[in-house]
Formats: structure tokens, sequence, C-alpha cells
């Protein structure tokens, strides 16, 4: 099956830009939705189940959201997809403090910047695929520089993002504490018990027979229902409570 990517971006260069990007990126087959402005995006995501991709249709498994549009902000479309199951990368040419971390804090999985090189943004791209979160250089320093240099600031912004990727700036969760979590399905245990002998994403779509965003929805599911957000606490928490 296909994977669905949809690319909002309201300038007509570099969304075709994106769009050899993303198809540089990826092995599989890509199906790829352009939209100029948040009213087209709607319309797209609305067709695959709405906000939340209800169960039942195919959405959406990748979106690259502009945040200057026509219409508004991508920012709005962030907040409105914050349960749409799709990996989420703010495409855009703005690096500074204002934009970047209320992205993150919106549900944003990634940020690169579209100044950057055709060679940058397809490896941080493919980061995905193994199980890292697709960040710009530029803007990995400035997420490493924010978080050493103010501890504090960074505490009020680390309570509100946490990646599917294994990057978060979260606290963990101690292992000690009861699981109060849902019940594992036998997939999830299974991609879980794959994580925790250190396989990446493709290695385990692979090993499973199945696409590596699907793997990447497992690990979502199993995030949120272990409360963790990172491999390491996932498999720590598995193996002192008998999960794999």
């Amino acid at each position: 099956m296909a994977v669905k990517v949809l690319i909002l971006e309201d300038n007509p260069v570099a969304r075709s830009f994106l769009c050899r990007v993303v198809r540089e990126s990826f092995s599989d087959t890509i199906v790829i939705t352009e939209a100029g402005d948040l009213e087209s995006a709607r319309k797209h995501i609305n067709l695959t189940g709405g906000a939340r991709g209800l169960h039942g249709v195919d959405p959406f498994k990748l979106i690259l959201v502009d945040l200057e549009l026509p219409d508004g902000n991508g920012m709005e479309l962030l907040a409105e997809l914050v349960h749409y199951p799709a990996t989420k990368i703010v495409t855009t040419l703005y690096s500074d403090d204002d934009h970047l971390f209320p992205a993150l804090q919106r549900g944003a999985d990634g940020y690169l910047l579209k100044e950057d090189r055709f060679e940058v943004l397809v490896e941080e791209l493919q980061k995905i695929v193994r199980g890292q979160p697709p960040l710009s250089p530029a803007i990995a320093r400035r997420l490493l520089t924010h978080f050493r240099g103010n501890p504090q600031e960074g505490a009020a912004v680390d309570s509100g993002f946490s990646t599917p990727f294994g990057y978060a700036t979260s606290r963990p969760v101690p292992i000690e504490k009861p699981l109060d979590h849902e019940r594992l399905t036998p997939r999830e245990n299974e991609v879980l018990t794959y994580l925790s002998k250190g396989f990446t994403i493709k290695e385990i779509a692979s090993l499973m027979g199945i696409k590596w965003f699907t793997v990447n929805d497992h690990i979502k599911s199993i995030y949120k229902k272990l409360n963790v957000s990172s491999r390491a606490e996932a498999a720590v928490l598995a193996s002192k409570q008998g999960l794999v």
C-alpha cells in the first residue's frame, strides 16, 4: 500500500522542491497530495477521517506544514491535528524561538528549514525510519543551547513536548511507578520486544512484514499506553514489569 503524504505550502516552487525531497527520502511508494492553503489542507484531511483520522479510512502518514499561509498560520492546523495519526513536520524559513517552540508544543514531530540543501533535508527526513526526530542542524543546535542554557525555562517547555521518535525533553517516568496504562496488543508487544533489542524502525518493519509507518504508529501507541517518551524508557519499563 502506498504511503500518503500531505504537503501544505503556498509557494509553488517550494512545494515542488519539497515533493522531490519526500520522494527521494523514502523507498516506499509515495502518493503526495499538495495544498496551497489551510482550507485546502483541511478538505483533504477531512476525506481521511477528519482531525482524528477515524478508523476505517486511509489517513495521511506524513504531513509537512508551512507556517505562513494565505489564509492563516500552520500553527492552527498543528493544534487541530494533535490526535491525527500522522508524523507532522514543520517546513519553514523561520528558525527563531518564537516559531520553533510553539510549533513543538502544538504537536510538531520535527522542524525543518526549507533553506537547507536538498541532501540535508533528505537525510533529516530519513531519520524518521531510524526512530530519530527530523530536525534541521541549526534547529537541533538551538534546542541544545536553549535547554542547556535555560534549565528553568526549558523545564516549562519540556512538559508539553515529546515525540514518537525517542527524542523528548520531559522528565523520565520513574520505573518503579505502578502501571496504570492500557494493555498492549500482541502486535505492540512484538514491536516493543524488537525496540528493546535495539532494532531500528525500518528493521522492525522488515522483520514483521509491515510498513515502517505502521511500526511508527505502533510505537506512538506504546508510548502513550506506557506513559513514556523514548525507546529507552519503554525498554526499561517493559523489562521491569515483565511486559516482554
